[in-house]
């Protein structure tokens, strides 16, 4: 008997998934690739639409054509701030324009020069201003720096709804893609921002649906239900929201540490923009306060530094483990050495490590995670801000990290901190928002190696 499975493609920027899951939401199939990119008409990198759209198209008819499965539903979760431009038949009119492309001040200025001030501005959207990382920007760029291209749009699809509309034709927007730092949408008022309808872009933009919407169709003659697309960080979110009741904190920890307040209610304040927060969007329209700092990043920069340093192999960090004695001895006299005032001062340029007062790795190593952890737990505070949180759920790279998530519990002694170990994230997101299952309180457990830790007992 076929065992009957949801489908779904997670489109990062560098890898390429696709899974199918059961009736419980356990991994049964995956599938990676990646694509070299291609450049745009400016020379710059960007994804390779037509290799991506032919392998989603190609595996997914090996998938319906498989003995072993029956596949009922399927879904999409991709990166955000990246459109796809339809013209009138339907085919794309440029490249997805890379996020990190460099938008010129000019377009920038003349933009918060119309619709400014900037902080009024990022108040209401829940975005600070990040040229093409705002992809409401890359609109207004196209509109009066390539009107030639701009007239023929007739949509423009969030990346997640592009893939969507791939297999239904039917082209559709939807709240998690219009609300992550896209800058077109007015958290207050709930709706397009003013700016929007003063450029007419939403002549262009499809009728907005909600995430959970899919579509029963008949599909190379199996019936399927197709869903709607969800941007990524909203879908990794979703499976901690539909099994946890109680207001909680989501870290989720890689190259960005990413903190997540799902239960903000309000609007960012000044503080919070000059902080570097954002709104993401929950399945539901609402907002979702967020926090985030380089930290991964910085930290591969200087557990290198300090092998090199210490002449140990590049993994050694990942043998550490905590030690009371060795932190309480750091604290002391406690002094910060690796430039961490702030998300915006991880700099590694300027430590000389010769001057290091530790004889060994471990030390130094402690040191630099105590100033990694104070660092964070700012950064959850600013998310957390006014809400009654009292559950910290950390997920991603840093779970593995004994140091960190003993000092963690230390420094917020005050929160239950709870680890979970997950390589499907986004995706099984995607999965269960077209789903009509709920999920109850050992979901985490029973699929995400869901961990609980206590702070050490301070002598």
């Amino acid at each position: 008997m076929k065992k009957v499975v949801t489908a779904v493609f997670d489109i990062g920027k560098t890898n390429k998934k696709f899974f199918l899951f059961d009736k419980d939401f356990k991994e049964v199939y995956r599938a990676y690739t990646r694509f070299e990119e291609i450049k745009d008409e400016d020379g710059y990198p960007t994804e390779n639409l037509p290799a991506l759209q032919e392998w989603l198209k190609d595996l997914f008819h090996k998938i319906l054509e498989n003995k072993d499965y029956k596949v009922k539903a399927i879904n999409f979760s991709t990166y955000g701030a990246s459109f796809v431009h339809l013209d009138a038949e339907g085919k794309v009119l440029t490249p997805l324009y890379n996020y990190t492309k460099p938008m010129d001040q000019e377009c920038i200025d003349s933009f918060y020069d119309k619709y400014g001030p900037e902080l009024t501005f990022s108040q209401e959207t829940g975005s600070s201003n990040s040229g093409m990382l705002n992809s409401g920007m890359q609109l207004y760029w196209l509109k009066h720096y390539k009107p030639d291209v701009f007239k023929k749009i007739k949509y423009s699809l969030h990346f997640p709804q592009y893939l969507s509309y791939i297999f239904t034709g039917i082209p559709l927007s939807e709240y998690t893609s219009i609300g992550c730092h896209t800058a077109l949408w007015n958290y207050q008022i709930k709706d397009y921002h003013s700016w929007v309808y003063k450029e007419e872009l939403h002549k262009i933009l499809p009728p907005i649906v909600s995430t959970e919407t899919s579509i029963n169709m008949n599909y190379n003659g199996k019936r399927i239900k197709i869903g709607v697309g969800i941007h990524d960080s909203s879908s990794a979110l979703l499976p901690y929201v539909r099994s946890i009741k109680k207001p909680f904190l989501l870290v989720s920890t890689g190259t960005w540490s990413i903190s997540l307040n799902p239960f903000f209610d309000g609007q960012l304040s000044e503080n919070d923009i000059k902080e570097g927060c954002i709104n993401y969007m929950r399945i539901n329209g609402k907002a979702v306060k967020s926090s985030r700092i380089f930290l991964g990043n910085f930290y591969r920069q200087n557990v290198q530094k300090l092998a090199r340093h210490y002449r140990v192999f590049d993994d050694y960090h990942k043998t550490v483990i905590f030690d009371y004695e060795m932190y309480t001895k750091i604290t002391e006299n406690f002094k910060p050495i690796f430039n961490l005032d702030s998300a915006d001062a991880l700099n590694t340029e300027d430590i000389d490590f010769n001057t290091l007062p530790y004889k060994c790795f471990e030390t130094a190593y402690h040191h630099l995670m105590l100033e990694i952890v104070l660092l964070q737990v700012k950064s959850i505070e600013i998310a957390k801000g006014a809400t009654k949180i009292k559950k910290l759920y950390i997920d991603g790279g840093f779970t593995a990290n004994d140091v960190y998530i003993n000092l963690l519990s230390h420094y917020l002694r005050d929160m239950k901190l709870r680890t979970t170990t997950s390589s499907l994230g986004s995706a099984l997101g995607a999965a269960i928002s077209i789903s009509d299952v709920k999920l109850n309180s050992k979901f985490l457990k029973h699929n995400y190696a869901l961990k609980k830790h206590v702070p050490f007992i301070i002598s």
